[in-house]
């Protein structure tokens, strides 16, 4: 892969999609000094549909979930390119993703699931995009979704 976060995205076939707004009483991005803490984000398609709805091993299956936190990674890119100004490049570091699969309570495989997140971010920033992380498995989530996804990211 190239070295350009932006090239990146062209070379993987991802368009942004415009950044959701907050649809309560909170912000979608916060940046103090160099860190951006993106809010956790839902794995809307570029059109701001839900093409995955309800819980791991009941309605959706593992290879639908890990698809739907590959689009909340989508989503959390989307909202750092907003709070850069569109300038990808002035990612230092994805520090921290923290993820949340909504799943029936014997499920297991939160970690490969939310690997669909942590792919993207290594396929777009390179090294850059290797980050700590946590995949905690829960009993439901905002619109029954699947997946949710915040990030921590150090910026220049």
């Amino acid at each position: 892969m190239s070295t350009s976060p932006k090239e990146n995205l062209e070379k993987l076939g991802i368009k942004l999609p415009t950044p959701v707004a907050p649809v309560a009483n909170y912000v979608t991005y916060v940046q103090t000094g160099n860190l951006l803490s993106v809010s956790g984000q839902l794995p809307l398609d570029g059109e701001g549909k839900l093409p995955y709805i309800g819980k791991v091993g009941q309605e959706v299956t593992l290879e639908d979930a890990n698809k739907a936190a590959r689009l909340c990674a989508i989503n959390i890119i989307s909202q750092i390119n907003a709070a850069c100004d569109g300038d990808l490049n002035r990612v230092v570091r994805i520090v921290k993703l923290g993820a949340f699969v909504n799943c029936v309570d014997s499920f297991p495989g939160q970690p490969g699931i939310v690997n669909g997140a942590s792919d993207v971010m290594v396929e777009v920033f390179g090294n850059a995009g290797k980050h700590s992380r946590s995949a905690v498995g829960t009993n439901a989530l905002p619109l029954n979704v699947p997946v949710e996804i915040d990030a921590l990211i150090e910026i220049s």
